[in-house]
């Protein structure tokens, strides 16, 4: 279904991905693994027509996104890291305003509206203000906003940052629930491993703009395993460098799956 051709984005000299290739099947849950930084936002950016590439492209069902982006738009659903609902309306409104934009009315629009609170928990607060809301029920009624078109493929941007643990976990039950039960084709952004493990197919890890690894959960795990380590022997050592390397062995990778660098110290040398 999605394609990403030889991706690039520079701004001001500095590039910030640096010419990635995915793809995604229809109905698949695929996750998007990375540190802060590593280049994760800035790719679905430019996957949902949000940024132009600086170089490649974006086939989605075999139509250039960059070429035919408006008739692609209908078919895609976008779920923002940042919240972006009018906190001044009530959740109904906010949808109904929405809803417009993507031009449903009457019963139709209704009835979208009915089905997405309810998918998302929030009947009893629509006619709240969003002011009100915790921050987990803002996210949910982001998510709401991205589904009223019923769209085939959703891209979700760390849908569940800072918010409380069962928020977090009704989100994660809703992403599961429109990819089994709605067939919807889901990319889905996280630096939390647990959360692409358990909703997603298959896995893409970036860190400082390139894709490091990609494949199944299994295959991951394979290539980032604790046993791919560096073993480092030296003669005569400083203890600033020691002490340097150490603190630099708790880089993402090697903190969040395993890929550990052990350091060797020698034994100190007798001198006559």
């Amino acid at each position: 279904m999605i394609e990403v051709i030889d991706l690039s984005k520079t701004y001001q000299n500095r590039q910030v991905v640096k010419g990635i290739n995915m793809f995604i099947e229809k109905g698949e849950m695929v996750g998007l693994l990375g540190p802060n930084g590593a280049g994760k936002s800035t790719t679905i950016s430019m996957i949902s027509s949000l940024i132009q590439p600086t170089s490649g492209d974006v086939l989605i069902k075999g139509g250039s996104f960059h070429k035919q982006s408006k008739a692609i738009r209908s078919i895609l659903g976008v779920v923002p890291q940042e919240i972006a609902v009018y906190h001044d309306l009530t959740a109904r409104e906010n949808l109904a305003f929405f809803g417009k934009i993507y031009g449903l009315k009457g019963e139709e629009l209704k009835h979208r509206m009915e089905s997405t609170l309810q998918l998302v928990g929030l009947e009893e607060r629509q006619n709240d203000r969003v002011h009100t809301f915790s921050g987990g029920m803002k996210r949910r009624l982001n998510i709401a906003v991205a589904l009223l078109h019923e769209p085939e493929l959703i891209i979700m941007d760390e849908p569940t940052v800072g918010i409380d643990p069962q928020s977090r976990s009704h989100i994660l039950e809703t992403v599961k629930t429109l990819n089994q039960e709605r067939e919807m084709t889901v990319i889905y952004t996280s630096h939390y491993m647990e959360e692409v493990e358990y909703l997603c197919d298959r896995l893409y890890i970036m860190d400082r703009g390139e894709v490091i690894a990609s494949g199944t959960k299994d295959e991951v795990k394979g290539i980032l395993s604790s046993n791919q380590s560096i073993k480092l022997t030296t003669e005569m050592y400083s203890p600033s460098f020691f002490n340097s390397s150490a603190r630099s062995s708790s880089h993402f990778l090697g903190k969040s799956y395993g890929a550990d660098l052990y350091h060797h110290r020698p034994k100190t040398r007798k001198h006559p």
